[in-house]
């Protein structure tokens, strides 16, 4: 019987790499992010490859009721899930709403703008992790998978607090989730890139001294790749790790550490 397996944030990046991997084991692999026309093309170019069946629900995860809707359309179509991948989520920068007392008050937009990228990357980091989750919990199968998307910034900062902090709240979440569901014979885990490429995160904001100065933190002297992470989660899922629960898996070359 294939496995049935959830990936948010699967229209691109990592996800789609992770979708793609499941679905080339011949799992029933379900994409859900916001972008309909973008889980599409990815949904298409998975399937192209011969691999197993891949199906597409647009929803945005911060929303309780779309996350159930989610939690519906795979239980119509699935009746259970055995695998759920918590990939979505990004660094928020937008700006922040201006006062209504406009310039008398500088302060204050700055704060309302420190507000809007704390409570945007909580939403998009946490939120869409922990309500998907929590949505799919009584479908999970009995010795399922859990594995959410962290980062090395969660250890090291992100330069403006709020990622990494919003990253570094999922791993606390996984230990007590796993403890949750450990008598069942699931396991809970985290991983946690370094720099990867061929993603949209950086957008356009990568520079090339930038890009030179993370590949040098590396031992291996290389960026990650989508590959490398998706690998990681693969076998997070697989029955050879078991046992393996409550553990955040860093995969970054040993940029962590630095030379």
């Amino acid at each position: 019987m294939a496995r049935v397996v959830v990936v948010s944030g699967g229209g691109t990046g990592v996800g789609q790499a992770t979708a793609a991997r499941f679905a080339r084991d011949g799992a029933d692999v379900v994409i859900v992010g916001r972008r309909a026309d973008v889980l599409a093309r990815a949904a298409e170019g998975i399937e192209a490859q011969g691999a197993g069946s891949v199906h597409a629900v647009a929803a945005d995860l911060t929303d309780a009721d779309q996350a159930l809707r989610v939690r519906d359309e795979v239980v119509e179509r699935h009746g259970r899930v055995d695998v759920v991948v918590a990939n979505a989520g990004g660094n928020v920068t937008r700006q922040g709403p201006p006062s209504e007392t406009g310039a008398d008050r500088p302060e204050l937009d700055r704060l309302l703008t420190v507000r809007e990228h704390w409570q945007g990357n909580f939403e998009s980091n946490v939120l869409t992790a922990v309500l998907l989750v929590e949505a799919l919990a009584d479908v999970l199968t009995d010795n399922g998978r859990v594995v959410l998307v962290s980062s090395i910034a969660a250890y090291r900062g992100s330069g403006n607090g709020s990622y990494g902090a919003a990253k570094a709240a999922l791993h606390p979440y996984a230990f007590d989730l796993s403890a949750a569901l450990g008598a069942r014979g699931i396991t809970v885990n985290v991983v946690a890139p370094g720099y990867v490429e061929e993603t949209e995160f950086f957008g356009d904001t990568m520079t090339e001294e930038r890009r030179e100065r993370l590949l040098a933190q590396a031992h291996n002297g290389r960026a990650g790749t989508v590959i490398d992470v998706a690998e990681t989660v693969h076998w997070l899922a697989s029955p050879g790790a078991g046992h393996v629960t409550a553990q955040i898996v860093q995969v970054n070359g040993g940029a962590l550490l630095g030379r």
